[in-house]
Parts: C-alpha cells; structure tokens; sequence
C-alpha cells in the first residue's frame, strides 16, 4: 500500500540506522576516499559558494561516477530555505543525477566502466523490511528509514553525512543505481530520477489506461512530466494551473483541455468527471475542489510538498465525507526497481523533461532558485557539473 504525504514528510527527515542493520551491508575496502567539488550553502536560505569534500572509498559492491548532470527539484529548495524543519549545514543538494561510471568494486555485476548511471533519492535502506523486499525501499521501516542522496546520514558507511549531486563525483551501491541506456537524452535524463519517478509511479499505482480522464494539477516540473505520461498511456488529460501563459505548451504536449483555476467560468461542470487527478502543487490550494471533481471511485493522487506553513486545508471531516468510493493517496518517489522501469519506459516513449543547462557558478544557481521559487522556469534547471573545474 501507498504512504500518505505526512508518512513521506516523515521517511524524509529521518534518518540514522543500528549496528545490526549495518554490518549487513557491504563495506568499503579501497583505501582511497573520492576527492569531490561541490558547491554547497553554509546556512539556511544562503548563496552557493564552493565546497570541496571526501566521499566514503569505493567498495567491492560500489561504482564511482563522474557526474555530468544534476537536476534543481523544488525540494532541494524546501531544503535549503528549511521550509520543512531545521536542517544541517554545509549542505550539497541534488537529488537527481545522472553520470558516466569510472570505477567499480570488484563484486559489481551491473555497471562497467563507461556506462551511464543515475542516482535518485535515496542510495541506500536496510534491504530486509516488508517494503524493500516489496521493492519499495523508499518506505524502509528499519530504524533510519532510507538513506537520503544527501541531507541523510549514511549509517553503512561510517555514519557519513550525505551530500548530493551539485558535484563533480559520487559513490553510490550498485543496488542503488538506476542504468541508462547509452542512447538517452542525458542532458535530460537526470530530473528524471526524481520528477520522472514521483508521476510515473503514482499514474501506475492508479491503473491509469487508455480512455480515463485524469487531470495534473499543477504544470511546473512534476506536471509537465505527468502529462506525458498520462497522454503516453492513453488517458484524456486535463491540466489545471493558475495562470494563462502555460496553456499553449500544456495543449502541445498533448492535454485536450486546460483549465485556469481563478477562472470561474473554466471550473463550471468538472465535478464527478475525472477517474483520476494527479496533484503536483506544491503550495497552499483548496484540495476539496479536486476531491469533488473525482468520480465514484475516483483516486486523488497527492505529491506536491508544500513548506509546512503552506499545508492544505483539508480536513478528517472531508474525508469521511468523501465516503469510501473517493481514494486519496500519497506517493513518494518509487523504489528502485520501478525506477529503472520509469527511465526505461521515458527512453522507450521519448517522454523527457524540458530542461534549461546552467553553468556550475554559484551565482547561477542562486539566480535559479529564485527563479523557480517565481514560477519562471519552463521546467526544469540541470547543472552541467562537467564545467566545474574550470569554476
């Protein structure tokens, strides 16, 4: 069964591990750790300066990867304004990346020197709980929960902090890497690692098939994604936003109706219409407008995070009065498998986001944070990390 959104906010903030747990996993044995630049912030809503930090030394089950590409989410934004509670500093952020392996341990069986890989997420959890062996890692319930690309502690390698993709380097299990077929996009692969995973996951979850109606709430970064995957599976879509100068590109990509939500007139006649609806917002919004627009038996699925001044209003009252016939879910991410299954099927079906490439400089990564806190970026920022040397 599917978290809900408050099990997510939760699986994101834990973190830690026991002994046990840990001897279990495999341990690092080349000597050397992995020198890595970085840019990073010293403090909550502080400017991106450079960091240069040792990563933990590529053991047997290992593969160390030099990365090209690293995605801006909006949570990496939650993060670094601490929207979501206190946070720890320095902080590396980036949780979907993509880069050419160079180095593996002896026992890796998946990668060879040369390949693409990706990381997502998480990069590690405890293997043996209900929800791994499910293949849903993102739900580990042993005591730590999943291991955080960064903003976690790694408790199977020495307790390391982890930090993320805004680096030339990464060193990541096997297990938790995500192989990329050599004919990807890969300047647009990497926010598939996280905004592709978050959408694809809960539209499969929904059963969603040719000839439902299923709407996107929210067209930034995880709608635009959900669209596609929802016009690639057959569904009508309808695209819900707040503003006009989206509505062009949302009909291009293939949804047959958008609806501005401050526009009386375009809400008229939705309720009981849709099999499904995909809320992707991820700030304050009336969520009871989108329970009412569900059909019998209709399915609310909940990804977008708002920063916890900026939570919905929706009430144990109206759930109860949604009755039994209305699901209302929450998904975070997916867990690995199901994430090679996502890359494979956007590779398969040419479904990738758009992407604005940005140097590896401070100031530009500032300047996009600012801009996707605006609502000014169609859709998604990637930082070229191979420029970094020359930073």
């Amino acid at each position: 069964m599917r978290r809900t959104i408050l099990m997510a906010v939760s699986a994101l903030m834990m973190f830690g591990g026991t002994a046990e747990a840990a001897k279990k996993q495999p341990k690092a044995v080349q000597p050397d750790s992995v020198e890595t630049r970085a840019l990073a912030v010293f403090e909550a809503n502080g400017h991106f300066v450079r960091y240069d930090f040792k990563r933990h030394p590529v053991g047997d089950h290992d593969i160390e990867m030099d990365i090209l590409y690293a995605g801006i989410c909006h949570s990496d934004l939650h993060h670094v304004f601490a929207d979501w509670g206190k946070e720890t500093f320095p902080m590396v952020p980036g949780h979907e990346i993509v880069g050419r392996v160079v180095r593996v341990g002896k026992d890796v069986t998946r990668f060879k020197v040369g390949d693409y890989a990706g990381i997502g997420c998480m990069i590690g959890s405890c293997r043996e709980c209900d929800a791994c062996k499910a293949g849903h890692e993102q739900y580990c319930t042993a005591e730590g929960s999943a291991v955080m690309t960064y903003h976690g502690i790694d408790r199977f390698n020495g307790n390391e902090p982890t930090q993320g993709g805004y680096s030339d380097k990464y060193v990541v299990a096997e297990d938790f890497a995500i192989q990329v077929p050599a004919d990807a996009e890969i300047e647009k692969v990497a926010p598939l690692m996280c905004a592709g995973i978050t959408t694809f996951s809960p539209l499969m979850q929904a059963g969603v098939r040719a000839g439902m109606k299923v709407g996107v709430a929210g067209f930034g970064g995880l709608g635009h994604m959900g669209v596609q995957y929802a016009v690639s599976m057959g569904a009508d879509v309808t695209v819900f936003d707040i503003t006009e100068d989206k509505r062009e590109l949302a009909l291009r990509m293939g949804a047959t109706r958008y609806v501005n939500v401050t526009n009386p007139d375009d809400i008229k006649g939705l309720d009981d219409t849709f099999d499904v609806i995909l809320s992707t917002i991820p700030a304050s919004y009336d969520m009871k407008m989108y329970l009412r627009m569900l059909k019998y038996d209709g399915q609310l699925a909940i990804v977008g995070l708002p920063a916890t001044r900026n939570q919905t209003s929706l009430t144990v009252g109206n759930i109860v009065m949604a009755g039994q016939h209305k699901r209302i879910f929450g998904s975070q991410i997916g867990g690995i498998r199901e994430t090679q299954q996502m890359l494979d099927y956007s590779v398969q079906h040419h479904i990738y986001p758009l992407v604005e490439v940005i140097q590896p400089e401070g100031t530009a990564i500032d300047r996009a944070y600012q801009n996707v806190q605006d609502g000014k970026v169609h859709f998604r920022y990637v930082i070229d990390m191979q420029q970094i040397d020359n930073k």
